[in-house]
């Protein structure tokens, strides 16, 4: 791997130190109750014994993460108490001083230099320097600074984590390593560094399959170079060996203070609460918003043409905003089993690919994407910014392939877009409006440069459906709070935002199985840099 020239690294060092600058903007701003969230797990970490961590329950908010992410939080807590000891005490809830606000705020911004490096790191591998040298108009149209913007400046993780707060960023650099190590061929290095991020956060095991199967067929199945055949007598259990040690270890590591205190029943159902219904509140835009949309609008019809009762039917807490378990009142209710074997499915296609077609790393990492949208779209409890998950490492693919780079365009925006009642209240308006335009004209102007100038990225159809997005949005936002519906019905801009961008997620994912089965066309006009 090239090291970086120093002009190279000066590009570099102006698009992070540009980011910082918004995030430092940002400290300020609004903050869900993520903030609470964590703050009240620096608390428990800090003030309690190993032993407690996963029975505290004085905050709703409880640790529901894995081990290595309870211990990043104690880490954390003992630079937290330079600032304000008094958000390390449990009983303090909802404790936001100023102080408290300025350390949970730096805490992200810090913490994102492994998101920074991973993606120095990730853009030297695929393009051996990181950067152009080029002090002109046309460097802000390559590959490696297209891929470098699309991924320090997301619009979503901006928001998500600098506004709304959370740590994706620090958690999506792990991740950007593990699969650079896969693109170099450091199978090991990155089956370990994917095993301490499912640690950290245990919602990647959306994508465990892919790792799986690619690991399987890629590093321990040995290919026969006298026929380029693959048979069974060629697999090498001394690496399927290695791997198991390096995963087993890593989880033991994790795990086994808990196991040992026999409290890993305790930390397993703190780490999947089924109980929590099968929608988030903010309502996802997957499979399971368009199912509640019709259940719902099944229920009002039937009432209207008096085919239902009201009194037999269940409560519908679905539309209001809660995080709890309900049931459909016309359609079949859907239980956690439903939900997995429907992901199963959704994301078997893509496994059994990639197991009987590998296409190196690049088919690996677009089933990583796909893996990531089939659970987005039929898991239980998905939380509307898992969607991150799959736009992310699609960035990667769509600077070298149209096909990519078309779906991208649909999936950034719709998906983006869906992210925006997270941030409801007035100060913010303005900053989601205009850090989504840039973040989205940028997108399309450099992915068509990338390509021939005549050469479209998404039809006529696919245009309109995006353009829609502008007047649901100036509805939801500017039209809707003015209604005298805003009181009695408030969950409408919500639910009108879910379905409309479900159908541009679940349309993304078809397409991007048509590019799997396929086959990406790579007809960028760039040269090699």
């Amino acid at each position: 791997m090239a090291a970086p020239r120093d002009g190279t690294l000066s590009w570099f060092l102006a698009l992070t130190l540009g980011v910082s600058l918004i995030k430092f903007l940002l400290i300020k701003a609004y903050h869900s109750t993520d903030f609470e969230v964590h703050r009240n797990w620096l608390a428990i970490t800090h003030s309690l014994p190993v032993s407690k961590w996963y029975f505290e329950e004085t905050s709703e908010w409880t640790l529901d993460y894995p081990p290595f992410f309870a211990w990043f939080e104690y880490g954390l807590s003992h630079i937290a108490k330079y600032f304000d000891e008094e958000m390390l005490v449990v009983q303090n809830l909802t404790y936001a001083s100023p102080a408290t606000i300025l350390f949970q705020r730096l805490s992200v911004i810090f913490t994102d230099l492994v998101f920074v490096y991973a993606v120095c790191f990730s853009s030297c591998v695929k393009y051996r320097v990181c950067f152009v040298t080029m002090l002109s108009l046309k460097a802000y149209f390559v590959p490696s600074f297209v891929l470098a913007v699309l991924l320090l400046w997301n619009f979503g993780l901006l928001i998500v984590d600098h506004i709304h707060f959370q740590y994706n960023g620090f958690l999506f650099g792990v991740f950007l390593l593990s699969v650079a190590r896969h693109f170099q061929g450091r199978h090991l290095e990155g089956a370990f560094l994917f095993a301490v991020l499912l640690n950290l956060k245990h919602i990647y095991l959306y994508i465990a399959p892919a790792y799986g199967i690619y690991l399987l067929r890629s590093f321990c199945l040995i290919q026969d170079n006298s026929d380029g055949s693959l048979k069974w007598r060629n697999f090498s259990f001394i690496r399927l060996a290695a791997l198991g040690i390096i995963v087993c270890s890593v989880f033991a590591l994790s795990f086994g203070p808990f196991l040992a205190l026999d409290q890993l029943p305790q930390v397993l159902s703190r780490l999947f609460p089924f109980k929590r219904g099968l929608c988030h509140a903010y309502w996802a835009p997957n499979f399971w918003a368009l199912y509640n949309a019709a259940d719902k609008a099944l229920s009002v019809l039937g009432i209207k043409l008096k085919l239902l009762d009201v009194a037999k039917l269940p409560k519908a807490s679905m539309t209001g905003g809660l995080v709890q378990e309900f049931q459909h009142s016309v359609l079949p209710s859907v239980s956690p089993l439903i939900t997995l074997i429907c992901t199963l499915i959704s994301v078997s296609p893509a496994l059994f690919s990639i197991w009987h077609r590998p296409c190196g790393a690049r088919g690996f990492l677009r089933c990583c994407v796909i893996c990531a949208l089939g659970s987005f779209l039929f898991g239980w409890h998905v939380h509307e910014k898992a969607i991150l998950m799959a736009i992310l490492p699609l960035s990667i693919l769509a600077v070298e392939s149209k096909d990519d780079a078309g779906v991208f365009l649909i999936l950034a925006t719709t998906g983006h877009l869906s992210l925006f009642p997270l941030l409801f209240t007035t100060p913010e308006f303005p900053i989601k409006i205009l850090l989504m335009l840039l973040f989205t004209l940028y997108s399309f102007t450099s992915l068509k440069r990338l390509f021939r100038p005549e050469c479209c990225l998404i039809n006529t159809v696919e245009s309109v459906y995006l353009s829609g997005l502008i007047p649901l949005e100036i509805f939801c936002e500017l039209i809707y709070p003015l209604t005298s519906w805003q009181q009695t019905f408030p969950f409408i801009p919500l639910l009108l935002t879910s379905v409309y961008c479900a159908f541009g997620i679940i349309y993304s994912f078809f397409r991007l199985y048509g590019i799997l089965l396929r086959g990406p066309r790579y007809t960028t006009k760039r040269k090699s840099h």
